[in-house]
């Protein structure tokens, strides 16, 4: 393990989904799950995450149109709390879910809005992300 990268990684996870998530994950696992958490700090976070080829509103948008397209979307939910994190605007994340309904169809468009609205509630009701 790169104990470098997985720190980077997870110095990343948590600017975009959060220390509450991020700490609820960790402390959470069990011997058994612990080694999932440290590949994806290391290899999800800190590969994907932390080189300068992208930003993290572009890495953002990317992610919410990949777990739309494969119908993931408990980890949709998360991201798009993170692209919120990350400086998305309503207008993008709009043109962003639109274009998901085209491409991935319109059933997986409805439910990314339907997760979207859900997630925007939460975070009314949380105050500032």
């Amino acid at each position: 393990m790169d104990e470098a990268l997985r720190k980077q990684g997870e110095a990343v996870r948590r600017r975009v989904l959060g220390d509450d998530y991020v700490d609820r994950a960790t402390k959470g696992a069990d011997a058994f799950a612990a080694p999932l958490q440290d590949l994806l700090n290391e290899y999800c976070w800190g590969m994907a995450w932390t080189d300068d080829g992208l930003d993290l509103k572009q890495r953002s948008l990317l992610n919410l149109g990949m777990l739309a397209a494969s119908n993931r979307m408990h980890e949709f939910g998360l991201h798009f709390r993170g692209a919120i994190r990350n400086g998305l605007t309503d207008r993008e994340l709009q043109a962003a879910l639109v274009q998901i309904a085209v491409y991935c169809g319109v059933p997986a468009g409805v439910e990314a809005f339907r997760v979207a609205r859900a997630v925007r509630a939460e975070m009314a009701g949380e105050g500032p992300a």
